[in-house]
This record gives C-alpha cells, structure tokens and sequence, in this order.
C-alpha cells in the first residue's frame, strides 16, 4: 500500500484542536494547505524557540504511579517528535496544540539554573531526587544551543544534591564531566530510552532522536564512567515493538544498564487523535491491527486514566508483554541492582554553609 505524503522529520502530521481554547485561531497552516493544491512550495517546518520565564522550577509529582516525587524541566515542547509522548497534552496549557506545535514552538526556560538554585537553598527544602525531566528531554536538541540542563547540573554538583535523568539523546555525553563529579558521591542516574533496535522503526516513530547505535553506545559509556544507567523500554506498543522486548533486554544488558523499566502505550487526551492520524499516513497497512490491539490493552479505548494500571495495561495482550518482561529481566538482569541515590550530602552541605554565618 501507498504511503501518503508526510511532513518529514516530524512526528506529528497535524495540530490537533486544544482542548482549552474556544475559538480555534487560522494559522499559516491554510496557507501551506493552500501551496500544497496550487503546487506551490513553502517552509514552514522549522522550530521556533520562545522564551518563558516562570516563578518556579521544580515541581511536586502528585501521581502516585510515576515513580518520581520532583521533576523539573528546562524545556516545554520537544523536537524529538515521538508521535505516542504523553507530554503532548502539557502544550495545551501555553494555548498551542498537542500535535506539531510541541514539536515545532519549544518554550525554553533560560532562568532555570537560578530558580534551581534558590529551591536548593531553601531552609525548608530537604533532598529528594529531582528528575530531568519528568515531561520532555532535557537533552533535546535546543540543549545544545542554550545549555540550561548543563548549567543546572553543575547547580546540583555545587549543592551535593541528587538528581536523575530521564533522555534519548547522545548530547548527555557532552557532560560527562560533571556527571562522573555527580557518580563519585552517588548523587545521578541515568535513564535512557531504547524503544526499537530497528532504525526504520525509531525514524518514523522517534524522527528527530538519536540512533539506537548512539543510544546503546551512550549506555556503555555511561556505564564505563560509573555512572548507573536503567533503560527505558518505554512505551511498548503492539503491533510496532512488543515483539523486540527480549532482544531490547539482552542488548541494554549487554552494554552496562543496571535495570529497565517499561510502560504499555496509552493514547491519553489528544494524543489518540494524533498517534492514529499518524500511523493511518505512517503504517497504512497495519494501522487497524496496532489500534485494535492498543485498544485491548486498555478496555476496549485507547486511553486509561486508572492509576496502577494506565500505564500497565490488561487484558490479553499487556499479559503477554509483562511475561516478556518478566523473562527478560530473569535472563538478563538477575545479578543487577540500581543503586539508590545519596541523600545525606545536601543536608551536610546545608550545615557546613550555616556554619559560615
């Protein structure tokens, strides 16, 4: 079957609506539309980047399923483009669309480093791991333009405090420096996501990562330098990669992960309506079969909403994905153990400043 015409290097092919405006605005996307029937040529695909300036940076994760108690992001929006991201939805908040927008208007926070700081020497504050990011990639690719994630890194080191990561771009490796500062007094880890060792899947599906040879290099790296790796083989979606999770396993073990961790794909809020404009134009042939099957997964919809198990699934098929993970982890992770990060550095760090005064 034909592939129909896609906006390359993108994964969303649309703007959906947002959910919060009334009106809905006309952008220059009737004009494109306009160029595409006249046979016309016109760009409009580059990204935007637009600066924001809020009060604060961290912020509390009150879902007791997410596995993090802070998160804190640089960026809102990610070029990255993974068509299935649940951080879609947050785009709607700053009035833009689930769909291109979060791909193609990143909302860069250049003031993060000093609201980090000032949260760290809060009197009040006591250590708790703080993610980056628990939304988008704090190593996408504007990182490399603006540098806010290193600067708040070398902010973390300053303050003895612990924080994780949570990327699929090699651009963590420009770090390395003061990541191995951060290792020698167990204050990082590391969570890199693998969704495919094909690369024809990870173009169409992750269009704007990094290869899966330069993300499987990045853990070994990593792991060389002491610095803990868990791999996110995250989302599974059947039908696309449920079936590579053994192979997933065997090859993050193989280079230094410690651990990895999974969800099963769930199409929350405008992401249902994205993903399956998407794999419609993507995967034509298949379309059907893969929506059927996510749609098991969750009740018959493409979306659950139930804490402990939206992101777990049930039914037939997430049964057959949890005894995969289950064996995958039994034959390749046995020995292994992620670490827990120090706590106590920050609170002696605090102490021997007050001294001073």
């Amino acid at each position: 079957m034909k592939l129909k015409k896609t906006i390359k290097g993108r994964g969303a092919q649309q703007n959906a609506p947002n959910k919060f405006l009334q009106h809905i605005y006309e952008t220059r996307d009737d004009f494109l539309e306009f160029c595409r029937i006249e046979g016309e040529e016109a760009d409009d695909n580059r990204t935007q980047y637009i600066p924001i300036f809020p009060k604060t940076i961290v912020n509390k994760v009150t879902s007791p399923d997410v596995g993090m108690m802070y998160s804190m992001n640089a960026y809102q929006g990610c070029e990255h483009g993974c068509i299935y991201c649940y951080a879609r939805n947050t785009h709607e908040f700053w009035g833009y669309s689930a769909g291109l927008d979060f791909e193609r208007r990143i909302l860069v926070k250049k003031d993060a480093p000093g609201l980090l700081e000032t949260k760290l020497k809060n009197k009040n504050w006591k250590a708790r791991t703080i993610v980056m990011s628990g939304n988008t990639d704090c190593y996408q690719p504007v990182e490399k333009k603006f540098g806010i994630t290193r600067a708040c890194l070398e902010v973390f080191l300053k303050y003895r405090h612990p924080v994780g990561i949570i990327t699929k771009n090699a651009l963590v490796l420009r770090d390395l420096d003061v990541l191995r500062q951060l290792a020698q007094n167990g204050l990082i880890a590391v969570n890199i996501s693998v969704t495919s060792l094909s690369e024809e899947t990870r173009r169409v599906l992750e269009p704007r990562t990094t290869t899966i040879k330069k993300r499987l290099e990045t853990i070994r790296l990593l792991s060389e330098n002491d610095i803990p790796v868990n791999a996110m083989l995250a989302p599974i979606i059947p039908g696309i990669n449920s079936h590579e999770i053994m192979n997933l396993a065997r090859e993050v073990s193989k280079n230094g992960a410690r651990s990895f961790g999974f969800t099963v794909v769930r199409l929350n809020g405008a992401i249902g309506t994205i993903f399956t404009d998407w794999i419609r134009k993507t995967m034509p042939d298949r379309a059907e079969k893969v929506l059927h099957q996510i749609k098991e997964c969750h009740g018959g919809n493409l979306n659950d909403s139930r804490f402990g198990i939206r992101s777990s699934g049930e039914g037939k098929i997430a049964v057959q994905i949890h005894d995969l993970v289950r064996l995958a982890r039994q034959s390749y992770f046995k020995e292994s153990s992620f670490p827990k990060l120090n706590m106590e550095l920050h609170e002696q760090y605090k102490k021997g400043q007050l001294r001073l005064f």
